[in-house]
């Protein structure tokens, strides 16, 4: 029995945000599977009018967004009533993140739907992390989490991790939080037979304060090598003029398609997460599926995905630990070499497109065969 899912996109995201950052293939690929499959999909992003040149890239995907370029609240607002049709003809509403969740909740609730709550990272660990337990932002996605997570569903989360921190603190949700880890397309995402750089190291991710980029280039201000980082954010002005005195030692990518990250990272001789904390990291397990050494501090979110000496290489927040971590690949060939070929067996075996994306559809259809069948999904 197939089924038609919508995806609500992210507060203030749009398709077109997805395309600029490069993620727009990586995050479309389940749901092209689903298709596949014989089920519909569609996304009700924030995006203008705009939005709908996409189309042609979607592979039948469908989008509703905001045409007429409304304010953004008095857009949530109109939103049930602008795409009615579409959100009576759905089976299952799905949020894509935590944040702009309770839009999906309202809409869900008012036509009568089932409600998956989706996080890809727990957005209240990140803003005690960034703000304190007492901001106003943490107990505002304290709130938000309670409110959704308990009314939906089924609440899907990337690690087993982050399913107990929501078991201890929301009661009852024992058979509702299942853990829906990260994918990687291991047929794209692979390695490939490019030039080596020998000097180059690579960062991919945001450019942001919890990405601890200051430390890695600290490390690397000695050493003879080249770091190439690719993404965007805020903070890229204010470190680019901080470090310009490292020069071309900082290769400066800005971002890149999903598709073009397969040959920049196997370009590279290692791959480098020195973050605070972590959900769970798409580029890391994109990295290891290319099977080049990752390095990764032993951080929340990281320490979870690499088994230190086994997969890659863990060490400390510091510039010096993350250094001598550097050294250690760059000179052990033997051991980069080990450490390569158990990363991408690890990411075969564990985030593969293809069984993540199968565990995900068994379970949309198990909700929507309930619902259909007049059975409570929340069992």
């Amino acid at each position: 029995m197939n089924f038609h899912l919508g995806l609500f996109f992210t507060r203030g995201v749009s398709l077109r945000t997805w395309d600029m950052v490069g993620n727009l293939d990586r995050e479309i690929a389940v749901y092209l599977r689903m298709i596949e499959d014989g089920n519909r999909v569609s996304f009700f992003t924030y995006g203008d009018s705009g939005d709908l040149r996409y189309l042609d890239r979607l592979g039948g995907i469908g989008i509703c967004c905001n045409e007429h370029g409304q304010e953004l609240g008095q857009y949530e607002s109109d939103l049930a009533r602008i795409h009615a049709d579409t959100c009576e003809s759905l089976d299952i509403i799905k949020t894509n993140q935590t944040y702009g969740s309770e839009l999906a909740l309202d809409v869900a609730t008012k036509f009568g739907k089932p409600l998956v709550a989706r996080c890809g990272y727990m957005w209240s660990r990140n803003c005690q992390l960034e703000h304190g337990i007492d901001a106003e932002v943490t107990r505002e996605a304290l709130r938000v989490e309670n409110k959704v997570f308990t009314a939906a569903d089924r609440v899907f989360v990337t690690t087993q991790a982050m399913r107990q921190d929501v078991l201890s603190r929301i009661s009852g949700l024992e058979n509702k939080v299942v853990v829906i880890p990260n994918y990687v397309d291991t047929e794209v995402f692979r390695s490939i037979d490019v030039p080596l750089c020998t000097d180059t190291l690579i960062f991919v991710g945001r450019i942001a304060r919890e990405k601890n980029l200051e430390a890695l280039f600290e490390a690397v201000r000695p050493l003879d090598v080249k770091l190439r980082i690719i993404g965007e954010g805020r903070l890229r002005p204010l470190l680019q003029e901080k470090y310009s005195d490292l020069g071309d030692k900082l290769v400066w990518e800005g971002g890149v398609p999903n598709s073009e990250l397969p040959r920049h990272i196997n370009e590279a001789k290692a791959f480098i997460l020195p973050s605070f904390y972590e959900g769970h990291p798409k580029a890391l397990i994109e990295a290891m599926a290319c099977a080049i050494p990752v390095i990764g501090c032993d951080s929340p979110g990281i320490r979870e995905i690499i088994q230190d000496g086994c997969n890659g290489l863990l060490c400390p927040t510091d510039s010096n630990s993350l250094r001598n971590a550097i050294i250690r690949v760059l000179k052990d060939e033997e051991m980069a070499k080990s450490i390569s070929s158990c990363a991408r067996s690890y990411v075969v075996e564990n985030y593969s497109l293809e069984s993540v994306g199968r565990l995900e559809l068994t379970i949309m259809y198990y909700i929507h065969r309930n619902r259909h069948n007049g059975i409570g999904s929340k069992q």
